[in-house]
């Protein structure tokens, strides 16, 4: 797993020409940029508006490259026409749930529904597998009212393991927060 590394090429459903690599230094403007407009969205992700810092994107970066390095982290980008347009990641959990990743992944608004969201999952999935040797469970957290994400996690072979009531904020109103969990 090497910084820049491709992984897939081909087309979305829709046709688009498609590329999925691995996250490198470079890749710095542009991932904030994708972040800001993802956040702006107030889609179901943890930022709701706020808006990243080069300095903090930088940082995240460089951190998320060490662990990388260290086959405790993988993050694929995907790309089209030198845009990204969806990000998955895996990242181990420290101490005594070393063996557990958290998963990640967001698709751009105008790239929802071609495929790629699951495409990149599969293909996080298998780089974890194969370059995480401490990897055994993946675990992560799901708005409970984005039921298109519920059902393609539980398609792609995720359990439900837990629901805390209102435990997420999305749009002004407190919804359920689902833990599902995947071995590997």
């Amino acid at each position: 797993m090497k910084p820049g590394e491709i992984v897939y090429q081909g087309k979305t459903k829709k046709g688009k020409d498609i590329v999925i690599r691995h996250l490198q230094k470079e890749d710095l403007n542009t991932i904030l940029q994708y972040f800001n407009e993802i956040s702006k969205e107030q889609t179901y992700i943890r930022f709701q508006g706020e808006q990243l810092t080069l300095e903090e994107e930088k940082k995240y970066i460089d951190d998320f490259l060490q662990k990388m390095a260290k086959s405790e982290a993988i993050k694929l980008l995907a790309v089209h026409q030198d845009n990204i347009v969806g990000v998955a990641d895996i990242s181990l959990q420290e101490k005594t749930s070393h063996h557990v990743g958290t998963f990640g992944i967001t698709i751009a608004k105008e790239y929802r529904g071609e495929g790629i969201g699951k495409l990149l999952m599969n293909l996080a999935i298998e780089g974890g597998k194969k370059n995480m040797p401490n990897l055994k469970i993946i675990e992560l957290g799901v708005f409970g009212n984005n039921g298109i994400a519920c059902s393609m996690y539980e398609r792609l072979g995720f359990t439900r393991f837990g629901l805390l009531p209102k435990g997420v904020k999305h749009r002004g109103q407190f919804v359920d927060h689902i833990y599902m969990y995947k071995n590997v």
